[in-house]
């Protein structure tokens, strides 16, 4: 599979492009812009935070960490002496940082669950959540990011595939496959819980209704990103009931 720094510079290297070609097309100001293909660079890096000793899981980690220790900061800086705030703050990372790190890594397998487009997908809804209720985010940014984290993941799983075939040797690996995979399917309840969390997540999220304006894509009035979601999610668990 492709190392850390190959996923880093791909999925930075097209999302910039991608961004670039936003601003260009009127869709994105320059700040936005930025803020896209940050988010698309930290997708590429996310179906690895799986593996227990790779790069990725402790820069995601801390990255974490320092959003809840931000979150101390803004909420309770008003309302608690600020020795106490920064204590918070501090206990916050280090907590987010090492004993939900470690149990994170003790429950997950390399390639497994989150190695998958189900788990991009969620990974994308958990972005928009985030960029529209915590960073106060427009919906039509929170969604850009959204779209952005999962196309950076998207990228990561189809580099690891690449990986898999050998072209000077002519073979493929044993890992080919393993990458690239709607859901692990050896884990039905898991994918099925999954699912229903990408479904719930969509249906928090604002509405799509101004990326549809700016991309000229015609809805009908009586169709929305949440009802459609709605509709799916009501009829996926009557089957499970039936």
């Amino acid at each position: 599979m492709a190392d850390f720094k190959t996923h880093t510079t791909v999925a930075a290297v097209v999302s910039a492009g991608l961004a670039a070609t936003a601003v260009l097309g009127g869709l994105a100001d320059l700040r936005q812009a930025v803020i896209y293909a940050l988010a698309g660079t930290l997708g590429g890096l996310l179906p690895d935070i799986d593996a227990d000793e790779s790069i990725a899981i402790r820069l995601v980690f801390r990255l974490f960490g320092a959003l809840v220790a931000g979150l101390v900061l803004v909420y309770w800086m008003t309302t608690l002496p600020h020795w106490q705030v920064l204590g918070l703050a501090a206990a916050g990372f280090l907590t987010v940082r090492y004993p939900v790190m470690w149990l994170f890594a003790q429950y997950t397998v390399h390639r497994g669950l989150l190695h998958s487009l189900l788990a991009n997908l969620l990974f994308g809804a958990i972005a928009i959540w985030i960029g529209y209720h915590l960073f106060q985010l427009d919906a039509r940014v929170a969604w850009g990011v959204g779209g952005f984290v999962f196309i950076g993941a998207t990228l990561h799983l189809l580099l690891d595939e690449m990986y898999s075939v050998d072209l000077a040797g002519l073979r493929i690996k044993r890992s080919f496959g393993s990458a690239l995979k709607l859901t692990d399917w050896t884990q039905p309840l898991l994918s099925a819980l999954m699912l229903s969390a990408c479904v719930g997540g969509f249906w928090l999220s604002p509405s799509a209704a101004p990326w549809q304006q700016s991309l000229g894509i015609e809805v009908p009035s009586w169709l929305s990103v949440q009802e459609a979601i709605g509709w799916l999610y009501q009829r996926v668990f009557s089957l499970v009931q039936a």
